[in-house]
């Protein structure tokens, strides 16, 4: 077994990253010197010790699998780090791409016997180069329109989504494909754009609102002011429990009607559902970009939001946002004024599968249709499935709806290469993790791919256009699959 600790086998993973130049130009050489003192700060002594180098993690790493380098491995990673954090090696430009390279998905941590937690420490290295670095100002200014100006704040996010909506749906999509503006996005953008679903200007009150399903205003009054929220009494029968909706940013833009769907399947399995108006973004693209302070700050907003709905549980619908929530207690655990709400809140945060399958009444699934049943597969999402731990409750709810039959997925475990915004920063990577994953998607001869996180959806709706099963299958959230088989429309 290769040892890849502090000696001769981390220097190996550092061979395949490569040693720093000598010819460094001295602002350069600056940089990573502070880059590294940042990291022997920052990173978790305790969990780079904690690595075994047992390489259980590597058959379950997609780079890893993809490039066969150990330094594209979570153990070659972790290698990596403890080598610069105990000076053998400097943090350049190659130690850099390694870590963007990671998928984020965290399959390595179930496959882990020593239960490293490598996502807590691929953020803190990230977190350090995100501070250490200079950004050219064109990609300062995109990341604090988005991080900053744009997923925080709600009522702009809606505004985002009704612009795209007028691009949708007035002809100017339409004109800029025929026109050829579109050739000058990257190839994979072009992809991308077409298949993203139609947005919305509403998110999930104002949708809510426009069906004329029950509803009411309710407002509390504490220390940090008036806060408004929406509550929907459950569908009929006594109520299990009140549970607050977690909407997201670019769920409540892009997927409105899932998380209308979302409330109609919490209604029906006897909840009371509670909107807090003034909850905001996870924080999760903030976390795994580094702007750790940011995704805090975020993690507080939340934290008081749901604190004042009085809710028993939190529910996700987003398998990327809900693994966020849950590591509040984490992201948190230093502040000593959030620390103890904070793992209160993450106690509480269910996915919305979990909810239904667990803890809510059997939902009313229409009759059983005649003729052959309906084939499905499921995807897992990553951090559904290694981080909330949520595995058999979507196959559950799946196999509960009459006429359905589910053809498992063979690596349904495995990242479909869409690991939030990872498509778009490494396209290539993504792809090539993508048309691997479609290979077994169409051996299950599915009608339908289910999975259960927005980014996931787009994903294999990406994938089945790329391997050419547009005529023969679609991808849809597991909400809006299960919503459609219910008897009670409302």
């Amino acid at each position: 077994m290769t040892n890849l600790g502090t000696g001769a086998g981390a220097r190996s993973a550092a061979q395949e990253s490569a040693a720093p130049s000598a010819a460094q130009h001295l602002p350069q050489a600056v940089q990573t010197q502070k880059l590294a003192a940042r990291l022997k700060l920052t990173l978790d002594s305790d969990q780079l010790t904690n690595c075994m180098r047992c390489g259980f993690c590597q058959t379950a790493c997609p780079t890893f699998n993809e490039t066969g380098l150990e330094a594209a491995s979570p153990r070659g990673r972790i290698a990596l780090m403890k080598a610069v954090a105990d000076g053998f090696m400097e943090p350049d430009t190659r130690f850099k791409e390694q870590m963007d390279l990671c998928l984020g998905c965290r399959a390595c941590e179930p496959a882990c016997p020593s239960d490293v937690k490598y996502g807590q420490l691929i953020e803190q290295a990230r977190e350090s180069i995100a501070a250490e670095t200079d950004y050219a100002p064109h990609v300062k200014a995109i990341r604090t329109l988005f991080m900053e100006r744009l997923f925080p704040h709600h009522g702009r996010m809606r505004l985002l989504g009704g612009m795209l909506k007028l691009y949708q749906r007035s002809g100017m999509q339409k004109l800029a494909r025929m026109s050829g503006v579109m050739r000058l996005l990257p190839e994979h953008m072009r992809q991308m754009e077409a298949i993203l679903p139609e947005a919305s200007a509403d998110g999930v009150i104002r949708a809510w609102a426009k069906l004329g399903l029950p509803a009411a205003w309710e407002t509390t009054n504490g220390s940090g002011g008036s806060r408004r929220m929406l509550v929907i009494p459950p569908a009929g029968g006594a109520t299990r429990a009140r549970v607050g909706l977690f909407r997201g940013c670019i769920m409540d833009v892009l997927f409105t009607s899932t998380n209308v769907n979302t409330v109609r399947l919490l209604r029906e399995a006897g909840y009371e559902v509670v909107i807090p108006t003034s909850q905001t973004c996870c924080g999760a693209l903030h976390a795994h970009a580094g702007e750790t302070a940011s995704a805090r700050r975020l993690a507080r907003e939340n934290l008081d939001a749901f604190g004042a709905a009085g809710v028993d549980f939190v529910a996700s619908n987003a398998g990327g946002c809900g693994a966020s929530l849950k590591e509040y207690d984490h992201l948190l655990h230093g502040d000593e004024s959030a620390a103890d709400a904070a793992r209160d809140f993450a106690r509480k945060v269910r996915d919305v599968a979990e909810l239904l399958v667990e803890h809510g009444r059997p939902l009313l699934p229409a009759p059983e249709t005649t003729g052959a049943p309906l084939v499905v597969t499921y995807q897992d999402s990553c951090h559904l499935r290694n981080v909330m731990r949520v595995q058999q409750q979507p196959r559950t709810l799946l196999q509960s709806r009459p006429g359905v039959r589910l053809n498992e997925l063979q690596g349904a475990d495995r990242c479909c290469g869409s690991a939030g915004i990872y498509n778009l920063t490494q396209p290539q990577m993504s792809a090539d993790v993508l048309d691997h994953k479609m290979e077994h998607v169409e051996q299950t001869e599915a009608e339908y791919v289910v999975t259960t996180n927005p980014g996931c959806l787009l994903q294999m709706k990406w994938g089945i256009e790329r391997a050419g099963l547009g005529g023969r299958m679609k991808a849809v959230h597991l909400v809006d699959f299960m919503a459609e088989g219910l008897v009670r429309k409302s």
